[in-house]
């Protein structure tokens, strides 16, 4: 597993410096890794789609800084500042809220359909004292399954979807100011870059 996952790291890479204009040489490549760079290539094509789609379509919402769009090394990430979807200590969405993340789930279901993706829930490090909620842990990852079923009801496939809470434990930002806290409360959704696709098939062996 190990080897496989630097080999494909070599592979994202090697298409990315594509991407930017340079120029990579391969001797004595096997057909099977040309043709593994050739279709990352595409899929990561693909990403970038989706990326300039979700800022037309959100182009409001990342006005107002209620969203952003961005490719990072594990993927392409929409984060929703947690008050857009979620009011104060809850994991019920809001209702204002639904329109903009079925924007998101089109972009997943009509450009990047086969993709893999991850909903991650976070929070700032204020205590929990008066939602009900055992800890922060509880609380994001109750808003990242919000999130999920939410895009499940969309007709994004389940077997795309995976979602986990990590509390306070990963802030982009201190929590010692109003705004840094405001930037930690948080969901990100995102679409993972290609790395391997399986198969489902059926044998009659």
């Amino acid at each position: 597993m190990a080897v496989l996952r630097y080999q494909v790291g070599i592979l994202v890479v090697c298409c990315m410096l594509a991407f930017s204009g340079c120029t990579v040489i391969f001797q004595k490549g096997r057909r099977v890794d040309i043709e593994k760079i050739s279709s990352l290539k595409s899929e990561l094509s693909e990403l970038e789609r989706a990326r300039k789609e979700l800022e037309e379509r959100l182009a409001n919402e990342i006005s107002d800084k209620q969203v952003k769009v961005e490719m990072l090394e594990k993927g392409l990430v929409i984060t929703f500042v947690a008050e857009v979807l979620f009011d104060s200590g809850k994991a019920d969405l809001k209702g204002d809220s639904l329109a903009k993340l079925a924007k998101v789930a089109s972009v997943m279901q009509n450009i990047v359909p086969d993709l893999g993706i991850g909903i991650e829930g976070h929070t700032d490090a204020a205590p929990i004292k008066h939602s009900g909620w055992k800890s922060n842990w509880e609380l994001s990852s109750a808003r990242a399954l919000s999130v999920l079923h939410y895009l499940i009801e969309k007709n994004v496939a389940p077997q795309r979807l995976a979602a986990i809470g990590y509390g306070e434990y990963r802030p982009v930002a201190g929590n010692d100011a109003t705004e840094g806290q405001q930037k930690n409360r948080r969901v990100e959704i995102i679409i993972l870059p290609p790395l391997t696709k399986v198969e489902n098939k059926t044998s009659n062996e």
